[in-house]
């Protein structure tokens, strides 16, 4: 190699290992130092007469306590179901089951309500689940009723010797309307309803009674309530005050 070169490739390395990278100073490493707490620690007791206020406490004595809020009732069906479910297997749905003996029993105590309602009031509950009662013979049409023509005295009379009272009762209030006719403070047509005769009645006190009158009078019957000789005898009282009551 010649000299020359030789010198030129000494000088470039001497250069790059000038300009190398220079090694970085490290901070020393801080020696640690270990603070002990000399702050004094106050110890606090508990209050021996709150613990045992508490200890008396129902509220706070979670080891005695028991399972409490389901009813007698909620427990035998809750046992009733279980049993069903061991009979039927695991497709037994006990809760939709109970939710229709539940809706059952409402209207099982709302009907036994309404059985009470209607004797107290004196009507033949098998009366009204048997539907319509006998038909009454009557010895004319009742689209033909002419109160002119009619003996009431005798047709009454004969009415309740058989015991048909609900006819008697019909005649009761026919006669009344021939009455107040009779008495002019009605105009009586035969297509005219009982509501057109309240309302023709310029008296407050008649108006009120024949009210009353027509209200026991449609009772009977068309709503074919069973009439025995005891309501007979309170409605016709009704009918005798309400004639001497137009005298």
């Amino acid at each position: 190699m010649p000299k020359p070169v030789l010198i030129i490739l000494l000088l470039l390395f001497s250069y790059g290992a000038y300009c190398g990278p220079k090694p970085q100073k490290t901070a020393p490493h801080a020696q640690q130092v270990l603070h002990i707490d000399t702050e004094k620690v106050n110890l606090h007791n508990f209050d021996s007469t709150a613990l045992k206020r508490y200890a008396r406490d129902k509220d706070f004595q979670y080891d005695n306590a028991k399972l409490s809020g389901e009813s007698l009732w909620t427990r035998f069906w809750r046992w009733l179901w279980g049993r069903l479910g061991d009979i039927f297997g695991n497709s037994f749905n006990g809760g939709r089951i109970f939710t229709i003996v539940e809706y059952v029993l409402i209207i099982a105590a709302i009907g036994f309500l309404i059985y009470v309602v209607l004797k107290m009031a004196g009507i033949d509950v098998m009366q009204v689940f048997r539907g319509a009662s006998k038909k009454i013979e009557i010895p004319y049409a009742e689209s033909l009723e002419n109160i002119h023509e009619i003996n009431f005295d005798e047709e009454i009379e004969h009415a309740v010797n058989n015991r048909n009272y609900r006819l008697a009762i019909r005649l009761l209030y026919l006669r009344s309307l021939k009455q107040l006719n009779d008495a002019q403070l009605i105009h009586w047509q035969l297509e005219k309803t009982n509501a057109a005769y309240i309302n023709e009645l310029t008296s407050d006190e008649l108006r009120r009674s024949f009210s009353l009158l027509t209200r026991q009078f449609e009772y009977a019957w068309y709503g074919n309530f069973l009439i025995d000789g005891n309501a007979f005898q309170n409605i016709s009282i009704l009918f005798q005050d309400f004639k001497r009551m137009m005298i």
